[in-house]
């Protein structure tokens, strides 16, 4: 295992700051290079900040295509979707432009909204350009959940879902996540975190101990590209 790059912040505000112009300009890069970009975001209160800034950034959002890392089974107008959160404060301003893949699909179940995505994401043709997760004072990312019984499967290298339905443990909806694959061929991967607690349970997570009692170790031990995590108190 590499050891991730931590970037401390002053405070959220800084953090976001410096995370948009980040992400904006590999995002600009990957569309002069390929002629697109591929973007994984995930939920939470903790990137809305992130997401207000970046949708202001001055790049060509018509080439970029932005999905989610992980979604409850919820239709875009509950208040607990990652794809209304996206939308109201990510795909507005300058990122209005960009595509987007949803991970929820009406009228179906969720195993067919996760293969569904899956052949969408085949269809742009390239891997993740940028990918940013969070993590959860649980030691969860994505909808890697300790003690969820398809937690070996989510994480397993060589398994050939990219987006699965999964139950959450203590969780009232089924989750769709991406699984380790994707993320281990993404070109960057960010860990965005906030707060002394977090920061703890990624030095734990750094640490050695099983995947199933931090899932987030499951990025963490990734051999091909170190994982650059963005940190404020």
């Amino acid at each position: 295992m590499s050891e991730p790059e931590i970037t401390r912040f002053a405070d959220g505000d800084a953090l976001a700051q410096s995370l948009s112009a980040n992400v904006a300009g590999l995002l600009q890069s990957a569309v002069d290079a390929d002629g697109a970009a591929f973007f994984a975001v995930s939920g939470g209160n903790t990137p809305r900040l992130f997401f207000r800034q970046l949708s202001a950034a001055d790049i060509d959002w018509k080439k970029v295509t932005v999905t989610l890392v992980d979604e409850r089974f919820v239709p875009p107008s509950s208040e607990r979707s990652n794809q209304r959160l996206a939308a109201m404060n990510l795909l507005q301003d300058k990122a209005a432009l960009a595509a987007f893949i949803p991970l929820y699909s009406d009228g179906m179940t969720a195993d067919a909204a996760a293969r569904d995505a899956a052949l969408k994401f085949g269809e742009i043709g390239k891997p993740l350009d940028v990918a940013v997760l969070g993590l959860g004072t649980d030691g969860h990312t994505a909808s890697w959940f300790p003690g969820s019984p398809d937690l070996g499967m989510l994480t397993d290298p060589q398994q050939g879902f990219q987006v699965m339905a999964t139950e959450a443990p203590g969780q009232p909806e089924t989750r769709l996540t991406l699984t380790l694959p994707p993320l281990m061929r993404a070109k960057n991967v960010i860990l965005h975190i906030e707060g002394k607690q977090k920061r703890s349970v990624l030095e734990n997570a750094m640490n050695s101990g099983p995947v199933e009692e931090l899932p987030v170790r499951a990025i963490l031990r990734r051999t091909e590209r170190p994982l650059k995590v963005y940190w404020a108190p």
